[in-house]
């Protein structure tokens, strides 16, 4: 069983920048941002894949966000620059364990969750 700890959410103006980690207690392979606004469907952010590093981003974020992740630490990492009103969420890590060189999209896909952290954005 795997465990993630996210991290680092919190109340920015439009503009602003935030950064989110999440760390997990054991070695996993893809790990993936998700966000879920009230009243709308969990969707995907940004995932990276374990050693290579291959990257993927949701339309939305792309040339905003930034998601990478350090290997010896079971970490990754999500940086948020050029925020918007609408990209207010509870933002999501989540980590597949079971299946290595794959980076899916589809929440389903995932084994591991974290708790959660806010991010809200002022307009």
């Amino acid at each position: 069983q795997v465990q993630l700890a996210d991290s680092g959410g919190g109340f920015v103006q439009a503009g602003g920048s935030l950064g989110l980690s999440c760390v997990a207690s054991g070695r996993t392979y893809a790990m993936s941002w998700f966000r879920q606004a009230p009243g709308k469907e969990r969707e995907f952010v940004a995932g990276i894949r374990r050693s290579t590093y291959i990257t993927k981003y949701g339309d939305s974020v792309k040339g905003r966000f930034t998601i990478t992740r350090d290997d010896a630490k079971n970490a990754v990492y999500l940086q948020m620059n050029s925020l918007k009103p609408e990209d207010t969420a509870v933002y999501y890590c989540a980590a597949i364990s079971r299946t290595p060189d794959i980076l899916p999209i589809y929440r389903l896909a995932y084994d591991y969750w974290g708790q959660g952290t806010q991010v809200t954005v002022s307009s």
